[in-house]
């Protein structure tokens, strides 16, 4: 059972052959079994879990209307505020806060009857791209616990790929929920900008942010991303625009399809089987009718130079709310007022939200905002207008989405650029604002798997969807899993 998508397990509770609790014990089960080796989750109550399930069963055997995820475990990334239950962002500041309130998007998984199924790990405030710098623990990859799940996400892909849990969500600033989906063989997709309210979403960089679905196949994405998108008042930046029925046209294949094909996504620092793989999906859409374009995405070689000035000046700004005074982590170190602030915050905060932090103060300090921030808000508008003018000559954008397969764990830890370099494919589509997917498109020698990254139009998550199922349907990388 654990084994199954969100689709197959709604489908045996309709059909009488499982019941929610019966599907909340056997993730338990899983969960207990598999989290010493994965380490996916910060924390879990079995108790609320199964009376979630009961509470779900209940509705069910009383004939009342159920929701699209009813009985489904969805685990939840632990950056999203859920109500009575403590929400860290995996950092020391944060480690007894309560939030009194749901984030949207957990309160639409409530409205649609899921089964919350606990916090996930993740890189502290969400600044990594290997859940390695977490405050609490080091989350591993299913397919082999000697190497990184990706990050930030990395213990909302893990839960997912090591079967802990149907569905998850994540959060994706430059790629965390593209990279650690690619990196641990499921389905990820950061959706256009605004599509999803970030009310209750603990800001890392607020331009970039984005609430997304994990999942193991197409099907099951679509079906969590309809579920929490959606206009939010309560969120000034997310736009009013109706939600499809993102599963209704999913098995039609887009006719007359062209895929544009960036020459900068196949440069030097691509892994040579990476490459062969995306380059084996790309030859599977042309047997299906898709036609290949050669485009170009020039300023894409500056958008990671841009990201990490942009991202941590955001970062900066937001992460100053923790001062040791309004509420988490204080220092008990007595000191005068400003003592009490970088005590409390040297405490707390780990070595890269430290880096973060200051590289953000210095770009947007006097004397050099000009020099670098306002330089790189320019090149993200350059960045955007790339994109628009290669989705102007084809309806998607494919590449891969990690320059590599997943790495050891500790094998970046000490050189920060080559751990900036695994996101080098994502960053450019946060900064454009556009959708972003992953799928699950082969596996190394040494069976890791691959992903191939698809970007869309603003706002064009139905037909991304689409042009991912297509190749999902021809393939069975999908239905693989981990022996965990």
């Amino acid at each position: 059972m654990i084994e199954s998508t969100a689709t197959e397990l709604l489908a045996l509770q309709a059909a009488g052959k499982a019941s929610a609790a019966e599907i909340a014990d056997a993730f338990l089960a899983a969960y207990r079994d598999r989290e010493p080796k994965l380490k996916s989750f910060v924390s879990l109550d079995e108790a609320a879990v199964r009376a979630q399930a009961a509470a779900v069963d209940a509705k069910r055997k009383a004939g009342q209307p159920l929701g699209k995820l009813a009985g489904v475990p969805v685990a939840v990334k632990d950056v999203l505020c859920t109500k009575g239950v403590a929400t860290t962002c995996s950092s020391k500041v944060l480690v007894n806060f309560v939030p009194p309130y749901d984030a949207h998007v957990v309160e639409r998984l409530r409205a649609e009857d899921a089964v919350l199924f606990g916090k996930t790990n993740m890189d502290e405030f969400a600044m990594g791209s290997s859940t390695e710098n977490s405050a609490f623990q080091v989350t591993r990859n299913p397919w082999d616990t000697a190497r990184i799940p990706g990050g930030s996400s990395g213990g909302a892909a893990a839960c997912v790929a090591g079967c802990q849990a149907p569905l998850s969500l994540g959060t994706d600033t430059g790629g965390s929920i593209r990279q650690p989906a690619a990196l641990c063989g499921i389905v990820g997709i950061k959706p256009t900008y605004g599509r999803v309210s970030r009310y209750g979403l603990i800001a890392f960089a607020s331009s970039l942010d984005q609430v997304g679905p994990f999942a193991h196949d197409v099907t099951d994405s679509a079906l969590l991303l309809e579920a929490i998108s959606g206009h939010d008042r309560r969120d000034s930046t997310c736009v009013n625009e109706p939600v499809p029925d993102y599963r209704k046209a999913l098995n039609e294949p887009v006719k007359g399809l062209k895929i544009g094909v960036p020459r900068e996504f196949f440069d030097k620092g691509l892994d040579g089987e990476v490459e062969s793989a995306v380059r084996d999906a790309l030859k599977e859409y042309q047997k299906q009718g898709a036609m290949l374009v050669d485009v170009s995405l020039p300023h894409s070689k500056y958008a990671l130079a841009a990201y990490y000035i942009v991202a941590p000046a955001e970062a900066s700004s937001n992460l100053a709310r923790f001062d040791g005074m309004h509420y988490g982590h204080r220092t008990k170190e007595k000191t005068d007022l400003i003592g009490t602030y970088a005590k409390s915050r040297g405490e707390a905060f780990g070595k890269e939200v430290q880096r973060r932090i200051m590289i953000g103060t210095y770009v947007l300090s006097s004397g050099y905002a000009d020099k670098y921030y306002h330089k790189a808000l320019k090149v993200r508008r350059l960045v955007k207008k790339d994109y628009d003018d290669a989705l102007a000559q084809c309806d998607v954008v494919m590449g891969p989405t990690t320059p590599t397969a997943a790495f050891r764990a500790g094998e970046k830890s000490d050189d920060p650029l080559a751990m900036y370099l695994s996101d080098v494919y994502t960053v450019s589509c946060n900064l454009a604002g556009i959708p972003g997917l992953s799928v699950p498109c082969g596996f190394t020698k040494t069976g890791l798997p691959i992903g191939l990254q698809l970007l869309g139009r603003p706002f064009d998550e139905e037909k991304l969807l689409r042009i991912a199922r297509m190749y999902e349907a021809a393939t069975d990388w999908h239905t693989r899993r981990p022996k965990v």
